[in-house]
């Protein structure tokens, strides 16, 4: 009756292990179960692939995209895909579940309901303790705005293409799934009637200043207003022009160790935007990109000019670049295997991108 599944990128292996003992134990043990990996560093995948083995039930996906952003929802729509049960319930890596979570998930299971589920937060000391569920205590509640354990019907949740992917990174997935089911005019529901979930405590993963990492300075932000756009537009259906919840082959991120051909650009405005536009004459192509910014001297040129009032060669600064460049993979090219890195010390984006999906 039920699917479940869980998403991870690099979470303490502790986390986990207590979150996969909490579903092993299941007072009901009859539910299908999924464990995605999206983009775990190697070595740490070699430790989760050795812990996954002690539980036979779950169907595990691994997803070799370190050199990519976070994509919960395509992770999640991977084991929609794969769902053969009549109900699917995103969990969230980071919980202990109650003993008779499955059970009474089974009994309020509704086609018309949609029903999520009231978080415990426990503190720092709590969340390193081997006690029972019963015995873990709740530090504070979470409020009907934590919505990242929701129980769906299936087809349904398919019918509509699943969970957006144009969401990456963090913020307003889980939220905006809710908004649509709610546009389909079907009853979003908040159960609180006990806690049957309880999130352990981590540390708020700060990204080094030296981190090559993809990373979008706005794209929170810009996350929360396309779900405003959602509500307002009374969106339903997305994922229409892209595959959704597909899966990642390896032969095609193996291709990215060897391009096929190599584009400099400066971060010039004219070169950035010719760019970026061409991306869409590749196929069948693995092309690696390098952006560089202007040299000094030609700052200092352009500088001069402007004083003099004559033309000078527009151009971005390369944050700036950098966030034009993950929005057009987001946009266009988000099924595609890439690796990204942007240098802030040297100031260069390397990016390979497969041109396959």
């Amino acid at each position: 009756m039920i699917t479940l599944v869980l998403t991870n990128r690099n979470r303490d292996i502790r986390i986990i292990k207590n979150c996969l003992d909490s579903l092993q134990s299941q007072s009901d043990i009859d539910f299908e179960w999924f464990l995605v990996d999206y983009g775990s560093n190697e070595t740490y995948l070699n430790e989760l692939k050795t812990l996954v083995l002690q539980y036979p039930k779950i169907q595990f996906v691994s997803c070799p995209t370190s050199g990519q952003l976070w994509s919960k929802c395509r992770a999640i729509n991977i084991a929609l895909q794969k769902a053969t049960q009549p109900y699917f319930v995103v969990g969230d890596i980071d919980l202990i579940f109650h003993p008779n979570y499955i059970q009474t998930l089974k009994s309020v299971v509704n086609p018309n309901i949609v029903h999520y589920f009231q978080y415990g937060f426990l503190s720092e000391t709590e969340s390193v303790k081997k006690q029972s569920f019963e015995d873990l205590k709740v530090d504070f509640k979470g409020g009907k705005d934590v919505t990242g354990n929701t129980l769906f019907p299936t087809a349904i949740l398919k019918s509509v293409n699943g969970f957006d992917e144009f969401y990456q990174g963090w913020g307003a997935e889980d939220t905006d799934a809710h908004i649509r089911m709610q546009n389909l005019g079907l009853q979003v529901a908040f159960y609180e009637e006990q806690i049957l979930v309880k999130h352990q405590w981590h540390p708020k993963a700060y990204r080094s200043k030296r981190s090559t990492h993809p990373y979008h300075s706005q794209l929170e932000r810009i996350n929360h207003a396309y779900m405003i756009q959602t509500q307002k537009n009374k969106r339903t259906v997305v994922n229409q022009y892209q595959n959704w919840g597909q899966l990642t082959h390896d032969a095609d991120y193996q291709k990215l160790q060897f391009p096929e051909k190599k584009i400099i650009v400066s971060s010039s405005l004219l070169q950035v935007n010719a760019l970026l536009a061409q991306l869409k004459n590749f196929k069948n192509e693995v092309i690696q990109i390098e952006i560089h910014d202007l040299s000094r001297k030609e700052k200092n040129k352009n500088f001069i000019k402007r004083i003099l009032g004559k033309k000078a060669l527009p151009f971005y600064k390369m944050e700036y670049v950098n966030n034009l460049v993950l929005e057009e993979i987001i946009k266009n090219y988000r099924n595609c295997p890439y690796h990204y890195s942007f240098n802030r010390q040297t100031n260069k984006i390397i990016l390979v991108l497969n041109f396959v999906a």
